[in-house]
């Protein structure tokens, strides 16, 4: 399909969309795309900090030349502040028709199946193996992953890209 027939659709979409919207009813969207999103939740960083953040009260009230002024409390709040971004800032993955998501430590980062060497599989771990560059691993342990879940579809992934699937 040409870009310009894409670009007269996706305009004439949108006025579709916008007199939709006006009327209550639901858009239409283009080329929807199936993918699968499985979420966990990070629980070992907010009550590492929570921990730090702890002992540093304490060890810093049992001092008596040390002063509990404004930024100190402030201090505290952003740990705390901080705890609480890790702890609702879910973990996820999400399986794309050629592609895999998932939000990282430095962002969201999406790679292509191209990049993908194999998935190896066993119990209550999943480890996706890059052609270039660290592994990504997703853990039962570590971030509640529904890792048996993740595996299936990781299978059907595999399969439909002609990517190596170990199971342990």
């Amino acid at each position: 399909m040409s870009r310009s027939w894409e670009r007269k659709v996706r305009k004439n979409m949108n006025v579709v969309n916008k007199q939709r919207k006006k009327q209550g009813n639901g858009q239409i969207v283009f080329n929807a795309e199936k993918s699968e999103k499985i979420v966990g939740r990070n629980f070992i960083a907010p009550i590492l900090l929570i921990l730090f953040i702890g002992m540093y009260v304490i060890l810093m009230s049992s001092s008596s030349t040390f002063k509990m002024d404004t930024m100190f409390w402030i201090t505290v709040g952003c740990y705390i502040l901080l705890a609480a971004l890790f702890f609702f800032r879910r973990p996820y993955i999400t399986i794309g028709k050629d592609y895999i998501q998932s939000r990282r430590l430095t962002g969201d980062k999406r790679i292509p199946a191209a990049s993908i060497k194999g998935f190896s599989v066993q119990k209550g771990y999943v480890v996706v193996e890059m052609q270039k560059g660290g592994n990504w691993v997703f853990s039962k342990l570590t971030n509640r992953f529904p890792t048996d879940e993740i595996g299936d579809k990781l299978k059907l992934f595999a399969n439909a890209n002609g990517i190596a699937f170990q199971q342990k």
